[in-house]
């Protein structure tokens, strides 16, 4: 009686029908791992430069253009036997054989920031709309002007580093104060209107009614200030230092290299850096009245890389690090790097074509 192998085989069936496609269970893993790691090397890339500028050092951005990633899976199975009669020497036989083969090709390309586009994306001063719009969405002015505006109607604030070293005018940093009070009150809102996409916008302001005493005083004192007409409602804003009529607000504003080099100023280097000219030792303190604002960031620094931090990095055989329970210090950082990416002018043209083969 022969004897069939049936059994066998239909397992072997049932494994290769079994065998699904690798691609649908890849893709939440992958969009969160890839976010995670794109994000923290962002992070710590932007921490570096900062630092690197303190330390005199050339800052230099390198752009993850595109990610792709490519699996393989291949698979193969055979099925030989024989079946010999009850009388012959040899019996019956089954040879059962598979291979398989599984291929992870990630292909990432890097784009570094230089030339023309690093000049347009740094060295640009960043457009006065762009300040308004971060305000009128909500983010505090106490935290944008004293970032990213150098002076306002004249009224200049602190600078901490290069030959234009000063302190600030204390109506500037009044004026801050008066604007995160309007702000705050919810009394008062704003529309921007664009009128020439690389210097001018015009703000209407409107006014809730039944506005109270206090914040009818913060308006009076805050067009005082700016030498705005009484009552105004509709305002051009322009880029520049001095403003043209009383119906103008002229905002100078930093560059993207401009804020990261006041951000540097602030930071706790080691003495013994400072003692062997690596770097130049922390400014003095600012004034009264600039140092609720002018504070921005805490970037500590040790020999020992700290344990679970916002962001680390290590540079000249140090760590420096924002620590994670900073709230104030992570909300500075998280707005560099949203003017970084408001900035940001393309450049992607020139990068290279990735051909993926779809069988």
């Amino acid at each position: 009686m022969m004897r069939q192998p049936f059994p066998a085989m239909a397992l072997v069936l049932l494994f290769l029908i079994g065998c699904s496609g690798i691609g649908p269970g890849t893709v939440p893993r992958d969009r969160f791992n890839y976010n995670q790691a794109i994000s923290t090397s962002w992070k710590e890339q932007t921490l570096l430069n900062v630092v690197k500028l303190r330390y005199a050092d050339m800052p230099l951005f390198v752009e993850v253009a595109s990610v792709v990633s490519g699996y393989t899976l291949e698979s193969s199975a055979n099925i030989a036997g024989q079946v010999s009669s009850p009388d012959a020497v040899q019996g019956d036989s089954l040879i059962i054989g598979g291979s398989g083969k599984y291929t992870d090709r990630p292909t990432i390309t890097y784009s570094p920031i230089t030339g023309k586009t690093f000049n347009e994306n740094f060295l640009t001063p960043i457009p006065p709309r762009a300040v308004l719009f971060l305000i009128q969405s909500g983010w505090p002015a106490d935290l944008i002007f004293p970032l990213t505006v150098r002076a306002i109607n004249g009224l200049r604030s602190r600078v901490s580093a290069g030959v234009d070293q000063r302190t600030g005018d204390p109506e500037f940093y009044r004026i801050i104060a008066l604007f995160r009070q309007i702000q705050t009150s919810g009394a008062v809102g704003m529309r921007i209107l664009m009128e020439d996409e690389n210097r001018q916008s015009t703000v209407l302001f409107f006014f809730r009614k039944n506005i109270t005493p206090e914040v009818k005083a913060a308006i009076k004192e805050l067009n005082g200030l700016l030498g705005l007409e009484p009552g105004s409602d509709e305002i051009t804003v322009t880029y520049g230092l001095i403003q043209g009529s009383d119906r103008e607000i002229a905002v100078l504003t930093n560059s993207m290299l401009d804020i990261m080099i006041n951000l540097a100023t602030q930071i706790e280097v080691p003495f013994e850096h400072v003692a062997a000219g690596y770097t130049v030792p922390s400014l003095a303190p600012p004034r009264d009245d600039e140092a609720a604002v002018a504070r921005l960031i805490d970037i500590q620094s040790g020999p020992e890389q700290p344990e679970a931090p916002f962001v680390a990095v290590e540079y000249e055989d140090h760590w420096f690090w924002i620590d994670k329970g900073d709230f104030k210090s992570k909300r500075t950082f998280a707005v560099l790097m949203i003017l970084m990416s408001l900035s940001e002018t393309g450049g992607r043209e020139g990068l290279p074509l990735v051909t993926i083969p779809a069988g």
